[in-house]
């Protein structure tokens, strides 16, 4: 199992699970789209606030986006995902000393996060556009690569699979046979089972409860349960409203063997898995009964 990965010039230790926080300057995520971008451009004073509170509440790794890529999501154009990230990039990398993250499929945008200072590139479709496999290698960042059945536009009308983990950890392993032939090495990469991707609410759950299938292999896992619609099948909560049913869902990861998950509410999500290594640790530590 890889317990560190080289981030650009950081190394993200991997003995303990980590939190990535997330920070959307879109018009139209789902949770928080409109609150870092609004009239044409990314604010850049509340970005450099809101990241700030969640390097202060516990997170380890930052994650920008600039397209939303929630179910139905309409695809933005290479020149504004450009602009948008790059200016958040370029913002982050002067101001916070962390790992910042690129949430891309966009092969331009992998580059320019890495001249900008990017550690890590977090790609949904798992770099499978053209050129994009080809750009994640050049830029030598480590990289997450994440399993989504379809597009986002399409993504949640009728996803089916044969067996849902096994297909997923399938799929994860053909990827990364191709990462390794593009000359990448797989000690700088993370695997992400993509909650939410191309899944149904029970396809996501039987994922979430057999998670150590993919947790027990060689790549560490990230996963992004962060205020998901699988968390509305059960409760009757808004975005905003599912921070508890979140937490519930990162422990259980992180139980599994999840090494990162990627959240909306940091502190809340650190405090949880402080008190689970803690007790771990006890458990660890403590004589037979």
């Amino acid at each position: 199992m890889v317990n560190a990965i080289t981030c650009g010039a950081r190394i993200l230790d991997l003995s303990r699970p980590r939190i990535m926080g997330v920070l959307n300057v879109t018009p139209d995520s789902f949770s928080d789209g409109g609150q870092l971008y609004r009239d044409g451009r990314v604010h850049t004073d509340a970005l450099l606030v809101r990241a700030e509170k969640m390097l202060a509440e516990g997170a380890d790794i930052l994650d920008v986006g600039g397209e939303s890529t929630r179910p139905g999501a309409a695809a933005v154009s290479e020149a504004e995902e450009l602009d948008r990230v790059v200016t958040a990039v370029e913002a982050l990398a002067r101001h916070c000393d962390t790992i910042i993250s690129v949430d891309t499929s966009t092969p331009s945008v992998m580059r320019e996060s890495a001249r900008c200072g990017a550690g890590l590139l977090n790609d949904v479709r798992g770099f499978q556009r053209p050129q994009a496999l080809q750009a994640a290698a050049d830029t030598g960042l480590a990289l997450c690569v994440m399993h989504m059945q379809g597009e986002p536009d399409t993504m949640q009308t009728g996803p089916t699979y044969s067996h849902v983990v096994q297909d997923i950890a399938e799929f994860l392993g053909h990827r990364l046979a191709d990462v390794s032939a593009a000359g990448i090495d797989l000690d700088r990469v993370i695997i992400d089972p993509g909650f939410g991707f191309g899944k149904t609410a029970e396809q996501n759950f039987e994922l979430l409860a057999r998670l150590e299938v993919l947790c027990n292999q060689s790549q560490p896992v990230l996963v992004g349960l962060s205020r998901k619609s699988m968390i509305s099948s059960v409760l009757d909560r808004l975005p905003e409203q599912r921070m508890v049913a979140s937490v519930a869902l990162a422990l259980m990861a992180v139980e599994r063997g999840a090494r990162i998950v990627r959240v909306h509410d940091v502190a809340a999500t650190f405090d949880a898995v402080s008190m689970w290594q803690t007790t771990r640790h006890a458990l660890s530590q403590s004589q037979p009964i």
